[in-house]
């Protein structure tokens, strides 16, 4: 009787060493984690991080957690495309350039304002790019009343302290893409 279990215990321990052996040897986990964390686009993001004096695993990140790069994807409060753009916001960026057509589904047009506007509110927050997430989710109004009332840092060290649950979880989904796209890219 204890025979067979012990031939099945050894069957199944010699499976998962070679399963190791193979997801190390052929680096099976990064090729896994690349289907879930794509660098689509890329020949835009790095344009347009470069142009504008981001770190491209941001801008990758934020796309991620955006739209999970769906260009065509519209939010309920009519945000637009890869980077979720609001129109307001887009003609706001597009005003000192030359588009005339403002197509936000449009993914290099899309990364091209997204990537400037977040690039503006990392220069705003003197680099905090965990303040620069929080208002790129709640805006700017909302990122200085909560500074201004003390529940966070002006340096964005306690991002933590959010007071809205989507931010707060928006933030954190953010960090973990983004270490996710370092580690991987």
């Amino acid at each position: 009787m204890l025979k067979p279990i012990r031939k099945a215990l050894i069957i199944i321990l010699v499976i998962i060493i070679l399963l190791i052996i193979i997801f190390r040897v052929f680096d099976l986990y990064t090729v896994i984690l690349k289907r879930f964390y794509p660098d689509k686009y890329s020949e835009y993001v790095y344009k347009y991080a470069e142009e504008y004096s981001v770190e491209s695993d941001w801008i990758f990140a934020l796309i991620k957690t955006e739209s999970n790069f769906n260009p065509n994807i519209i939010s309920p409060s009519g945000a637009i495309g890869l980077m979720q753009l609001m129109e307001q916001t887009a003609k706001e960026e597009a005003e000192d350039m030359e588009i005339t057509d403002i197509d936000l589904q449009n993914p290099e047009i899309n990364i091209m304002l997204g990537t400037k506007y977040f690039s503006k509110l990392v220069k705003y927050y003197n680099n905090s790019y965990y303040l620069a997430m929080a208002a790129y989710n709640a805006g700017i109004g909302r990122v200085e009343k909560w500074i201004d009332s003390g529940v966070i840092k002006k340096d964005g060290s306690d991002i933590e302290n959010i007071p809205y649950r989507e931010t707060n979880n928006y933030v954190r989904k953010m960090l973990k893409n983004y270490k996710m796209y370092k580690e991987l890219y």
